[in-house]
């Protein structure tokens, strides 16, 4: 049994095929592409992006941390002795562990969203500025990413931010940008 436009793609420029329904002069198509394209757009998508993979990450850490606290802090604040986690019943001790795994797992993702949002906005810019895409585009968010993230340590700190971050980023663009290997 064939449905029309199931299953068999059609034809577009040059002979291409192309997913049925989609339509590339489609003005809300157009509108999406150029607002994907955008600088503003592409640093949120970063940022959020990197705000979720943060929040994964930091959860899986916290989950595998050795440091988590065994005492709670004492009720009443003054001088309190502390609990051990280990003598108050399960259901205190899951509540208390997973409040910690929440609270690392949210310092993570907002760092994480920070560190991509922060980076990709000046990559766009960068880019932008040079209208050029290649690796000196990332090697400078890099260093500028780097640098303004380390900005409190003082100007060594920032230049060792700096060139941490640009090195990393020219590895990852270089590995990203080798042609690969088709079998």
């Amino acid at each position: 049994m064939n449905f029309p436009g199931v299953g068999t793609p059609s034809l577009g420029a040059g002979g291409t095929p192309t997913a049925p329904g989609f339509d590339p002069n489609d003005p809300n198509v157009k509108w999406l592409s150029n607002a994907m394209e955008s600088c503003a757009a592409k640093t949120v998508m970063s940022g959020v992006m990197g705000f979720g993979l943060g929040g994964v990450f930091g959860m899986f850490m916290a989950s595998m941390a050795y440091d988590t606290p065994f005492h709670t802090a004492g009720a009443g604040g003054g001088g309190a002795a502390a609990t051990p986690v280990s003598s108050l019943p399960l259901k205190q001790q899951l509540k208390h562990g997973f409040k910690d795994m929440g609270a690392r797992s949210w310092s993570t993702a907002k760092n994480f969203g920070a560190v991509g949002a922060l980076f990709s906005g000046i990559e766009c810019g960068v880019e932008g500025l040079r209208a050029k895409n290649d690796m000196a585009n990332g090697v400078v968010a890099g260093c500028m990413t780097g640098a303004i993230l380390a900005r409190n340590g003082g100007p060594q700190a920032a230049a060792v931010g700096c060139a941490g971050f640009a090195a990393f980023s020219a590895a990852i663009d270089a590995w990203m940008r080798m042609p690969k290997e088709e079998d």
